[in-house]
């Protein structure tokens, strides 16, 4: 069994594993770009168990664990109906695209390799240049020369402010008992002194800025030519990206084949677009006549930098590489269309300023960026109200968490319910379900939260970037396998709630996708907007409204 995974690129899955229901633990998702279908395909049991099995070949080889990257399989069905699966790594496995009995780098590569040569040494130049740059020595020098010339001016001031003081107290004692000339001779030696400080205050600036200037213009010539080879490196960087782009090209189940370029349609795509396992294995899936049921990618070898990537954890499509192009490599795909209204709608109270809306699980709240993030409350507010499209959420809930969401239906009403949720005048009770058993009854979880960008969507508790993030939070029940609690946030950040539970109270809110357990999300996030108050922005009295938890 171990060695499943050691000889060919397509091979049969296990009888064994075929055994027992196969759940859904996530999906991957995207817009048709033709028709503006939902389309999906499962991450399922079956596919975590068959990928478990590579991890057990990747553990066993050992030459897999001393860098740390994504690994994928994708169960699909041959041209007879059997059930096979293939591998793929992202990007480069120590330096090859090649490597037997895994999926190959996505056609194009070789196409503009000469370019990237010398491409990656200019980057290389340019790395070694601003590293000579920033270590220059007269740097140092230049530090050294400011540290003192702020010290001795310091000195200078206190001794300048001492002798000031004196002044004014010779001043006061001057004028109680002298008159007439003799004053005027002593104030006049007075201002004498005043006027030789002034002229040492002088002559110490002028002094240190002839000793600074040379050194100055040294460091400023040297940061201006750091900057001038930071747009060099970003305008080759963005060459090679272009001519990678348009070399690329990717293949879907309808038998369409496009270039990155013109797939995604950007004036910048991110480094490593089609790099990762998802579009290796679709397309080779699409170009082999293979028909996908299932996919999982899991990290494997060591922890990412920020330690967001830990081997043996699944994962779900990378945001800003992977997703904008998922509708297009699953167009084609027999039985994978998702209709539109799988999400209902209920509205819990309406009158003329907003409504209040039991937002279900899995339907975004706003729109997002891209036609494959349109369909949420908001977008379908607008769309079945055409005489009034307003509609506007004044706070938001994660795609995932159900319960009340308030919509105002004018400017003046969101502008007021904003100001409620900024000044903290609004009373939120979330109930969630944790995957654990918590040691507290209740308490206030206090941990800034950073939206890290080498790593969207996910948050991460970070002391030095991250912004103030406090919740409330008292238990409800426990069964010794799980907990219900009770959350009361008084922030209001992304993912606010996922992450104080998991780093908060040790455990992950079940379901949750993003920071749950593996196979721990086959079912919903056990999240619930359960109760909101605040004053009516026309009457101004105090509403309040309770949706029960559905779970």
């Amino acid at each position: 069994m171990i060695n499943y995974f050691a000889d060919t690129l397509e091979n049969f899955v296990p009888p064994e594993l075929l055994n027992g229901d196969s759940k859904v633990t996530y999906w991957y998702e995207g817009y048709c770009p033709k028709t503006n279908q939902l389309l999906r395909l499962p991450r399922t049991t079956l596919a975590e168990k068959v990928a478990c099995l590579l991890m057990d070949y990747l553990r066993q080889n050992g030459s897999f664990d001393e860098e740390g990257k994504m690994y994928g399989i994708l169960l699909c069905e041959d041209s007879k109906g059997q059930l096979k699966v293939i591998k793929a790594f992202s990007g480069l496995w120590k330096g090859r695209d090649n490597v037997e009995g895994w999926v190959n780098q996505i056609p194009g590569r070789k196409k503009f390799a000469m370019a990237e040569k010398i491409t990656l040494r200019e980057l290389d130049r340019i790395k070694n240049e601003i590293i000579a740059l920033n270590t220059l020595g007269v740097r140092e020098e230049y530090s050294n020369l400011l540290d003192k010339h702020s010290h001795d001016y310091q000195v200078l001031k206190d001794t300048h402010r001492q002798r000031k003081r004196l002044r004014d107290e010779k001043r006061i004692y001057y004028q109680e008992n002298f008159l007439g000339d003799l004053l005027d001779e002593r104030l006049s030696n007075l201002a004498q002194e005043s006027r030789k400080d002034d002229w040492e205050r002088r002559s110490f600036k002028k002094e240190w800025q002839d000793k600074l200037s040379s050194f100055k213009q040294q460091v400023e010539n040297a940061d201006r030519q750091i900057q001038e080879l930071r747009k060099e490196r970003k305008n080759l960087s963005r060459q090679l990206q272009s001519q990678m782009q348009g070399a690329y090209s990717l293949t879907n189940f309808a038998g369409e084949t496009l270039s990155l370029s013109e797939l995604v349609n950007k004036s910048f795509i991110p480094t490593g677009t089609g790099d990762c396992c998802a579009p290796k294995l679709l397309h080779y899936a699409a170009v082999n006549n293979l028909q996908p049921t299932a996919m999982a990618e899991f990290w494997w070898g060591i922890s990412s930098p920020n330690g967001e990537r830990v081997s043996g954890k699944f994962y779900p499509a990378c945001v800003e590489r992977c997703e904008p192009i998922m509708g297009f490599l699953l167009s084609g795909l027999q039985n994978n269309a998702v209709k539109n209204n799988d999400y209902q709608i209920e509205v819990v109270y309406e009158d003329n300023y907003f409504l209040v809306i039991n937002k279900p699980s899995g339907l975004l709240s706003v729109p997002g960026r891209g036609s494959d993030n349109f369909d949420s409350v908001e977008s379908r507010l607008r769309v079945n109200n055409k005489d009034d499209n307003f509609f506007k959420a004044v706070h938001r809930l994660d795609q995932d968490t159900s319960g009340i969401l308030v919509i105002a239906k004018s400017a003046d009403v969101h502008r007021n319910l904003s100001s409620q949720f900024a000044s903290r005048q609004v009373n939120k009770i979330y109930e969630a379900v944790l995957a654990g058993v918590i040691a507290e009854n209740e308490g206030k979880i206090d941990l800034p939260l950073w939206a890290n960008p080498d790593n969207r969507p996910l948050q991460e508790v970070n002391y030095g970037f991250g912004k103030d993030a406090v919740t409330g939070f008292r238990v409800m029940a426990c069964d010794g396998i799980t907990t219900r609690v009770e959350f009361f946030p008084v922030t209001g950040r992304t993912h606010q709630l996922r992450v104080h539970s998991l780093m908060g109270l040790g455990f992950p809110i079940k379901g949750d996708r993003l920071y749950g357990f593996i196979g721990d999300n086959r079912d919903r996030l056990h999240l619930h907007a359960r109760e909101i108050s605040f004053y009516h922005p026309h009457s101004g009295e105090k509403v309040s409204f309770t949706i029960p938890c559905p779970f």
